[in-house]
């Protein structure tokens, strides 16, 4: 199958949401959110996320989480990362308790994609301040891809995590699990860094991020993805955004969607 037809085949019966002139929508990626140990790269800004989560919350947006918010390809335990990042958990359910919270997997936590596996990890997590358990996600599902249906100029919006344009990132997610955990996360703490990586190997995240564009331009979509960690902004020639990471040594990135108009922010 072509990345063409991957991408295709992820946006059939995409989610529909609403885009009209009140609509308000924050897209954040790759969190990458971790077990607190050295090769969690979303610990050292997490008190930027939050800040930014708290901003959002107030002035009513809805959070879109574009995939890999959790790193499940390098760590084993959801519990883990809940733990550790409980804060960042806690403001997320109170979007999602106002219906304000919508979540698409990558290839990093395409294993939220089992309905089983998202019942059993996200109904709930462990507040260390009350001590006891409290809502997280219940009955949450997570998406290959939303559509945001514009009902003014009828001009769609399409949102999904960006890994389908790559074959060893989509299809063979499973041989990347594999490598990751057992082959590349040690050799990173030795500084040799992951070469499948789209984020990382820099002829990788160039042809990824030329099909992406490629598609956008020949289905006269504007799309906006993640995966690369390379914040874009799209324009006549290419309508192809990202909203580059949260895993920034400089900080975090997003995209606002306000008044119709979209911001790389």
């Amino acid at each position: 199958m072509s990345y063409d037809s991957r991408l295709n085949k992820s946006f059939e019966g995409a989610l529909l949401l609403p885009l009209n002139q009140t609509s308000r929508y924050v897209l954040i990626s790759d969190c990458h959110r971790g077990t607190g140990r050295a090769n969690d790269n979303f610990l050292k800004n997490e008190h930027l996320y939050l800040a930014a989560l708290k901003y959002y919350y107030q002035k009513g947006f809805t959070y879109l989480e574009l995939g890999d918010g959790d790193e499940l390809l390098e760590n084993r335990s959801i519990q883990s990362i809940k733990e550790t990042h409980m804060h960042s958990f806690e403001m997320l359910s109170r979007f999602y308790s106002q219906g304000r919270l919508y979540m698409v997997y990558g290839n990093h936590d395409i294993v939220k994609k089992s309905p089983s596996f998202s019942r059993k990890y996200f109904n709930s997590y462990y507040c260390g301040n009350k001590l006891c358990e409290l809502e997280l996600y219940p009955d949450i599902t997570f998406y290959p891809s939303i559509i945001l249906q514009d009902t003014q100029n009828k001009k769609d919006v399409y949102l999904t995590h960006g890994h389908q344009a790559d074959v060893f990132n989509s299809t063979f997610w499973f041989i990347s699990r594999f490598l990751v955990r057992y082959v590349w996360r040690p050799l990173e703490s030795l500084g040799i860094p992951d070469p499948t990586s789209a984020a990382k190997n820099h002829t990788r995240k160039r042809k990824t991020e030329k099909r992406l564009s490629a598609w956008a331009k020949e289905h006269s979509h504007i799309l906006i993805t993640g995966h690369t960690h390379y914040p874009m902004v799209g324009g006549i020639d290419s309508p192809f955004f990202n909203t580059g990471s949260c895993v920034h040594p400089a900080g975090i990135t997003a995209i606002e969607i306000e008044n119709r108009c979209i911001t790389l922010v």
